[in-house]
């Protein structure tokens, strides 16, 4: 068995995703930029060997293309849960599942919605560790998930692209309003990042607004703080 990889251009600040696709067909990695490291150590983990077959990941390349150009809401793909068990496995596939594009979760919302927790003192810090730990984001969507601000309010929280990466897909799923137009006169995406200032509201998986600080004090572009 195998894992066939291959690199997405994208719009910065994401500049590139590496996907790699099991022998079964399923999506089992998708890694921010051309950094090979945790793709590395994925194929050690599981003993395979990794190799270049553009038809294997045309699926995976294809719509991940079409949803950084804004032509994509749902991903028919299939997810290699290998090697993920537990409380994990059954948060990531709860995001997977039940917050669609267009809205976000906060850490305690999305446990509870899971049911993995049994102690809700330490369930938005389980949500927390596991976005950190999700083998495929974007397609896993833990750019969905927020960080409690206190007061009733969400933060954007960490993220493991980085949060410009964070905020410009969030503003391309219509969350944040884009500083910068997302859209060239010929329809595709520009190669600039629409950093979104910070707003006053975000709508959750439940479709109600709540009220969001987002950190005027983020990262620049490739600094990292924390991981979602």
């Amino acid at each position: 068995m195998t894992l066939a990889w291959t690199t997405v251009p994208a719009p910065a600040p994401i500049q590139a995703l590496t996907c790699a696709v099991a022998t079964d067909g399923a999506l089992a990695h998708v890694g921010w930029g051309h950094d090979h490291g945790t793709l590395d150590a994925l194929a050690r983990t599981l003993g395979e060997d990794l190799v270049v077959d553009e038809a294997r990941t045309h699926d995976a390349a294809s719509q991940l293309s079409e949803y950084l150009a804004g032509r994509r809401r749902v991903f028919d793909l299939r997810i290699d849960w290998r090697g993920i068990r537990g409380s994990r496995l059954t948060v990531l596939q709860t995001l997977f599942e039940k917050v669609p594009y267009g809205r976000v979760v906060g850490y305690g919302e999305l446990a509870e919605m899971s049911g993995a927790f049994a102690e809700s003192w330490s369930a938005a810090r389980g949500v927390g560790s596991i976005m950190g730990s999700n083998p495929v984001p974007v397609v896993v969507p833990c750019h969905r998930v927020l960080a409690s601000a206190g007061g009733g309010k969400l933060t954007l929280g960490g993220f493991g692209g980085g949060l410009p990466a964070k905020e410009w897909l969030l503003a391309l799923e219509g969350v944040l309003p884009p500083a910068l137009d997302l859209w060239t006169t010929n329809g595709t995406v520009a190669q600039s990042s629409p950093v979104a200032p910070p707003c006053r509201s975000f709508r959750t998986s439940g479709a109600e607004r709540l009220d969001v600080d987002v950190d005027p004090e983020r990262p620049a572009h490739g600094q990292h703080a924390g991981q979602d």
